[in-house]
């Protein structure tokens, strides 16, 4: 096997800037996703540690259909039902994993998914592997949903309505429309995905996200990653039983995978009891978005942030990774985001705000971003 197509693909990525290279951690964190500093959290930890002292294992020893259930899963799943208010809720390793379950298992033939354009990755994926039928909506957009399930409607689709949407986006920071999308799917008899990947444990009654309000409704299905704002690991499938049941008969990607290590489900739970606690850590991020608003969206002119994640929008993929290079170098960790994880032409800083930092750190960045940003528009 000759290996010239791999090294002319590597090639031509970093020509057009946009090739990845794994980096340390180093610098003060404006880059992850442990919005809540739950990821180092003593209370977590000490739960896994009990658990190993009781003898809980690391491993599983198989898919959860073989020998791989552990009442550790079933435990979690038990308290992740009652605490999302659903009727159901599934243990996944991931949310990558967790989104090809719920896209390539639930959409029937003849099913129409109706997704937001910048809907994750692995909607994407799961997407390609569905049995139905795939349009996407403009962003955040609600007649564009409409008109799409209409059109279809019109040229004779008969099926299933499927409205996938995350409630925060992880690039753009804005939420989705979720009233209004609630409605427009009960008007369809359709049923509502929901990506709670970055709502989970931020906003909402006791950390549970922005989906809360719509407890109870039997159209709805939640996922709620682990390992963002709970500072863990996994992916929880949350919605009516029955669908809880068909994706665990009926999904490759949980039939077919070894089940989490059972601590990993100690300290989810764990975490889960964390956010639910946890409103002191929620009004410090409150605080914390205040503060990026003034010293780093106002002198940059942007709007003051609604959420966590701040994009500062740059356009080429190479002045957005030199930008990121130059933070690092000053010692904050902010990442540039290129194509495809992003639309062409809208490369970016995306500056991520966490517990892991402070008033004065946020402070130190916006001068920094306001030299650097500068320098790379002149």
């Amino acid at each position: 096997m000759t290996s010239e197509p791999f090294r002319s693909q590597l090639a031509a990525l970093e020509r057009r800037g946009r090739l990845r290279r794994l980096i340390p951690r180093s610098g003060r964190d404006f880059a992850s996703n442990d919005y809540l500093g739950l990821a180092s959290d003593p209370i977590v930890a000490q739960a896994v540690a009990d658990a190993v002292a009781r003898g809980v294992p690391v491993g599983s020893g198989g898919s959860r259909l073989l020998r791989g259930n552990a009442p550790e899963h079933e435990g979690l799943e038990a308290k992740a039902a009652d605490f999302f208010k659903t009727q159901g809720a599934l243990f996944m390793a991931n949310g990558f994993a967790a989104n090809l379950a719920l896209f390539s298992t639930l959409p029937q033939r003849g099913d129409l998914i109706v997704a937001d354009e910048l809907i994750h990755a692995s909607v994407h994926d799961g997407i390609r592997m569905s049995k139905g039928t795939t349009v996407f909506a403009r962003h955040n957009d609600v007649q564009s949903f409409a008109d799409l399930i209409a059109a279809w409607r019109q040229e004779g689709g008969k099926g299933r309505v499927w409205i996938a949407v995350e409630t925060l986006y992880s690039m753009d920071g804005d939420m989705a429309p979720l009233s209004d999308l609630a409605t427009l799917a009960a008007r369809h008899e359709a049923m509502l995905i929901l990506d709670e990947a970055h709502g989970t444990g931020v906003f909402g009654p006791s950390g549970r996200g922005l989906s809360a309000g719509l407890d109870g409704l039997h159209n709805v299905v939640t996922l709620h990653t682990c390992g963002k704002a709970m500072g863990v690991e996994g992916a929880l499938i949350c919605g009516p039983r029955l669908l809880i049941d068909y994706l665990i008969n009926r999904a490759r990607a949980f039939i077919f995978s070894t089940a989490p290590s059972p601590l990993m489900a100690v300290a989810v739970s764990a975490a889960l009891d964390r956010i639910e606690q946890a409103s002191d850590l929620r009004d410090r991020l409150k605080t914390l978005r205040v503060d990026a608003g003034e010293a780093i969206c106002a002198p940059l002119g942007l709007p003051a942030p609604r959420s966590q994640i701040i994009p500062v929008i740059l356009g080429e993929d190479r002045r957005a990774m030199a930008a990121a290079a130059a933070l690092q170098e000053a010692g904050f960790d902010v990442r540039g985001i290129r194509p495809p994880t992003v639309p062409p032409g809208t490369s970016r800083l995306r500056i991520s705000l966490t517990l892991n930092v402070g008033r004065a750190d946020i402070a130190a960045l916006g001068e920094e971003l306001v030299r650097i940003v500068g320098r790379a528009a002149a």
